[in-house]
């Protein structure tokens, strides 16, 4: 990736940023950048730590580090035996997250495995991009890096490591697997995103740098304009959207618990692995079929792990789900015994996915409020956008219901409370940019307001 060193440090301060507003509990984050192949160096972009009884954010890298430029190599941090094993390994090489919550217990504390002193808790990320994405779909194939084994790495994985999120927490307030490390995950893949986006954005500022020299400071105004409003809209729009889908995760709950002899959709998906995997063994060696069932059961569990909105939902099972099912049922007889039943559960799948929003079955949950079985319906399938900023106010009234009963309600309340600053600003930024646009357009000169 080509991004010049200002914009990288400016977009990982951004993502730390609204890490850290969204996640109370985390007190410091840092990016690493990631690269190039295959020497794959890891430097230390930028780090913040949240300051005692505020909001304000200190910025920079005050202490030492073997990850500040010009930072380690592959062949300094990856996993060799009888040597230290490094977190950051872990991370590039398995392209997986480490979090070290428990310090006492941490297999790949550098710090305790030199000199005994235990690290603080925190977890961290990789930043996954997409290899096409990179180098195109017919691209070269790049030299990847070498295993302790002298076997490489990444070679069968859709994705290269670009950077890595590391983000510290209070003492036992982070947990593998819990609802902070998953909202590092989802921005994670926004981050990764951004910075492609951002490599577009340079590659083609200098070939207009190149053919209008001219017009380079107007050019830079610009892209610094559209830029912001981009990081904001898709940071902040982002993060609105996670929150949403926590509160209708926990709405499809509160209807099991209410309708418990309804199958549900994580029942009906559980159907549909036991189906594939009931198959898998007969299959007579065919490893094509075979990678495809085992795709198929990683594809409907993602979906059971996700609160999709019915409208994506629907989409996940036409391009993801029914086409595999499809040509295992054409290629094999494995499953004709099961085709009926396999046909007719991911027909009630489809149906499944709208139970949230059925009226007759929410007017039937009485043990609700109808004002709050109504809101609640309504909010957990909102598809955020940035004209929808007066659902969010409603959103946040309808968290302090004194009927509902929902975990982490007054955080999620606080979370959305300061996302909602970010959302309301993006109309003027955008205005800005459109200004700017119009003045360029037309050759005229611009105005100190709009500079």
């Amino acid at each position: 990736m080509i991004i010049s060193a200002d914009i990288l440090e400016k977009t990982c301060k951004d993502m730390i940023d609204t890490i850290l507003c969204c996640l109370s509990d985390a007190t410091k984050g840092t990016i690493y950048r990631v690269g190039p192949m295959p020497k794959l160096q890891v430097v230390r972009v930028t780090s913040g730590i949240r300051e005692r009884g505020v909001d304000h954010i200190k910025w920079g890298l005050p202490e030492a580090s073997d990850y500040n430029y010009p930072g380690k190599s592959w062949e300094q941090y990856k996993d060799r035996p009888d040597y230290v094993r490094e977190a950051m390994g872990w991370c590039v090489e398995k392209q997986k997250s480490w979090t070290a919550d428990d310090p006492n217990e941490d297999a790949r504390s550098v710090r305790k495995q030199l000199s005994g002193e235990i690290e603080d808790f925190h977890h961290m990320e990789p930043v996954l991009v997409r290899k096409p994405y990179l180098y195109g779909p017919e691209g070269p194939i790049p030299d990847y890096p070498l295993d302790c084994e002298d076997k490489p790495i990444w070679q069968d994985s859709e994705y290269v490591v670009f950077a890595v999120i590391k983000i510290h927490f209070r003492p036992y307030t982070v947990r593998r697997g819990d609802r902070s490390t998953k909202v590092i995950k989802k921005l994670s893949r926004t981050l990764g995103t951004e910075l492609l986006s951002l490599q577009i954005r340079e590659t083609l500022a200098e070939a207009q740098r190149e053919l209008s020299r001219q017009r380079m400071q107007s050019c830079n105004v610009l892209a610094h304009e559209l830029r912001n409003t981009l990081i904001k809209l898709g940071f902040s729009l982002s993060a609105v959207n996670a929150e949403i889908s926590f509160i209708r995760e926990q709405w499809e709950i509160e209807m099991e618990r209410a309708f418990p002899h309804l199958e549900s959709k994580r029942s009906v998906l559980e159907r549909l692995d036991g189906l594939v995997e009931k198959g898998l063994p007969d299959l007579n060696g065919s490893k094509s079929l075979g990678r495809a069932g085992r795709e198929l059961v990683e594809e409907q569990r993602e979906m059971g792990r996700r609160a999709l909105i019915p409208q994506l939902g629907q989409k996940w099972i036409a391009h993801k789900i029914r086409p595999k099912w499809r040509r295992l049922l054409s290629e094999t007889d494995v499953w004709d015994e099961d085709r009926e039943e396999i046909q007719q559960t991911l027909s009630l799948l489809e149906k499944v996915i709208w139970r949230g929003m059925d009226q007759d079955l929410i007017a039937e949950m009485g043990h609700l409020p109808e004002d709050l079985r109504k809101s609640w319906s309504r909010f957990a399938y909102v598809d955020f956008t940035a004209d929808k900023v007066s659902v969010l106010d409603e959103i946040l009234e309808f968290l302090q219901h004194p009927a509902l009963v929902m975990p982490h309600k007054h955080q999620t309340w606080k979370v959305l409370t300061s996302l909602k600053a970010l959302v309301e600003i993006i109309p003027e930024v955008e205005e800005r940019a459109n200004r700017i646009i119009h003045s360029l357009k037309n050759g005229t000169v611009l105005d100190r307001e709009c500079r």
